[in-house]
């Protein structure tokens, strides 16, 4: 009993003193208005050593990437420098062989000739053991009344023995040239050329088969083959297609030669200038091989590009076509 009683007074006192002060709380000191501003001041420092940080970081990130695209662009660079060094060497090797076989046949040259040894075109330098293709230089023939001449022979081709008249592959020749040009031949016999109309006159006086090349080796093959004279303005005349590109080239047989300043075609417009190229116009075209080199093949400008209908139509531009004749007689 003297526990409890004890128990209920103590409750009492604690009750009657709470009455007596019964707004005084349990309040936290605040703290004071300077407290506050430093705490703010040392938080924007941090914010700002953040932000730094942050900028240091992405300037060194952006600095390491650029060093990285500069050692890719080195190393680019090397390797262009190094397959440039591989293709001169190939050049130089590949020169070295024809100067070796042009000597030899110089040496042939010196002997004295009948009209029967006579170098007519690659196929005669074929059956002379010529079998690598290449630049080769055929001799002055007073026989035939031909001047020396650079030509390019496919020895490898159906058989080889074939001289080439005209490439496009490289695309940095013009094509649009004059009449004397087209005449005397322009270009690089290596790269992009036309032979000339004369020196093809001159080769396709005895009968010619003519085939014509494309990048994706379709080919249109013409067992007749010939122009006449600069008079006759080096009309064509073929016959007898064969081959898988189409018979565009049958449009323009039995035309004249047209230029951008010589218009012989058979239309009321100037089909070279159109065209732009010199070519056997008719009215104008079902073919245009020494057309605008377009890079890409296909093309929505007007049909001036390297074009054979009979295949791709007028708004395609082959991207390789090359032109190359041998005699119809030639055995390989």
């Amino acid at each position: 009993m003297k526990f409890y009683l004890i128990l209920e007074v103590t409750l009492l006192l604690i009750a009657v003193t709470w009455a007596q002060n019964p707004k005084k709380k349990l309040l936290l000191p605040k703290p004071s208005k300077a407290q506050c501003c430093d705490e703010v001041r040392s938080l924007k420092v941090q914010v700002a050593n953040l932000t730094s940080l942050v900028e240091e970081l992405s300037r060194k990130q952006e600095t390491d990437l650029m060093n990285v695209v500069r050692q890719i662009m080195d190393l680019d660079q090397q390797n262009r420098q190094q397959e440039a060094r591989v293709t001169e060497a190939e050049s130089k090797y590949s020169e070295i062989n024809n100067r070796v076989e042009i000597m030899q046949l110089q040496t042939l040259q010196s002997a004295p000739q009948t009209s029967s040894d006579a170098i007519y075109d690659c196929a005669s330098l074929y059956t002379k053991n010529y079998r690598i293709s290449g630049e080769y230089k055929l001799p002055k023939d007073d026989f035939l009344g031909t001047p020396d001449l650079n030509v390019y022979c496919d020895m490898e081709t159906k058989g080889g023995g074939w001289t080439v008249i005209q490439r496009r592959k490289i695309g940095l020749t013009s094509f649009n040239r004059d009449w004397k040009q087209y005449k005397h031949g322009f270009g690089s016999i290596r790269g992009d050329f036309w032979l000339g109309n004369e020196h093809i006159y001159r080769l396709t006086r005895q009968p010619m088969l003519i085939i014509k090349n494309s990048w994706e080796s379709r080919f249109a093959e013409y067992s007749f083959f010939t122009l006449a004279n600069e008079l006759n303005s080096y009309k064509l005349f073929i016959a007898n297609y064969s081959g898988n590109a189409g018979n565009s080239l049958r449009y323009h047989n039995n035309t004249n030669f047209s230029t951008m300043n010589k218009d012989n075609d058979k239309c009321v417009d100037d089909c070279a200038a159109l065209r732009k190229g010199g070519y056997w116009y008719n009215c104008c075209t079902d073919s245009n091989l020494n057309g605008v080199f377009y890079r890409h093949g296909e093309h929505t400008r007007s049909s001036d590009g390297i074009t054979w209908y009979g295949w791709h139509g007028s708004n395609y531009s082959l991207k390789k076509v090359e032109i190359k004749i041998r005699p119809v007689g030639f055995q390989p």
